[in-house]
């Protein structure tokens, strides 16, 4: 009995630690039932689901605007570099999330074997036809290499591309940490995978749209995608 006990709070641990690690700004409950991607792939949940055609004709009447995106598990698929800091910096616990030199070596090339998600390369080209200007904000922490801009410009199809907007590691006088980059680069509509994201573009008073995170992420807990209300973009998760 010892030994479950024991067992058991190692596991609870270790899933508090995860949680603290990659938690952001304050976590906020839900207003309505979301989808997991491991749990209900099916996308049948009630909530509100809409697809890029949808979006383009939601903004035909408007001014080419300024638009942003989260990184990891929003326009790439970047759990194996992630896997592969843990391994070598912290594989029993989540510490490497708070060590620069991961950063440092991860942000100098790691996306170069990080897969461009679809739907952001068709959403990007979607706005882009419209002049809209692409940003890229992520709660990463700065590195002392960035490749990731070209990289991403590459992969992505960006134009005019701008440098990426690092926010992590830096203090905020906001609730979340992309809020100020949404807010400086007067951003309209922001897509992210994270309730971070959908509750940074409402702290910013913008529109924030949801794209589902691949069920095969290392980034757990997984959100509850629509778990605000937020709209969600169809088949999102690659």
């Amino acid at each position: 009995m010892k030994l479950t006990i024991k067992t058991a709070a190692a596991a609870i641990l270790a899933s508090l630690i995860a949680l603290s690690a990659q938690a952001g700004g304050p976590k906020v409950p839900y207003s309505q039932k979301g989808i997991d991607m491991r749990t209900n792939e099916a996308q049948q949940a009630p909530i509100h689901w809409v697809s890029i055609d949808q979006i383009k004709e939601s903004i035909k009447d408007l001014p080419p605007m300024a638009i942003s995106f989260d990184i990891d598990d929003t326009v790439a698929a970047s759990s194996g570099c992630f896997h592969y800091g843990k391994q070598k910096y912290s594989p029993n616990d989540y510490s490497y999330l708070k060590n620069q030199d991961f950063w440092d070596e991860i942000n100098a090339g790691c996306d170069k074997y990080s897969l461009p998600k679809q739907v952001a390369i068709d959403l990007i080209k979607m706005h882009q036809e419209r002049g809209d200007q692409v940003y890229l904000i992520t709660g990463r922490t700065a590195g002392k290499d960035d490749q990731v801009t070209a990289i991403m410009e590459k992969n992505l199809g960006i134009k005019n591309m701008q440098p990426v907007n690092f926010m992590g590691g830096k203090e905020h006088s906001t609730k979340y940490d992309k809020t100020p980059a949404i807010i400086q680069h007067k951003v309209q509509i922001h897509y992210g995978d994270s309730d971070d994201d959908i509750l940074a573009a409402r702290e910013a008073g913008i529109r924030g749209i949801r794209i589902l995170r691949a069920a095969n992420s290392n980034y757990t807990p997984f959100p509850q995608a629509g778990g605000y209300g937020e709209e969600v973009v169809i088949n999102s998760s690659y």
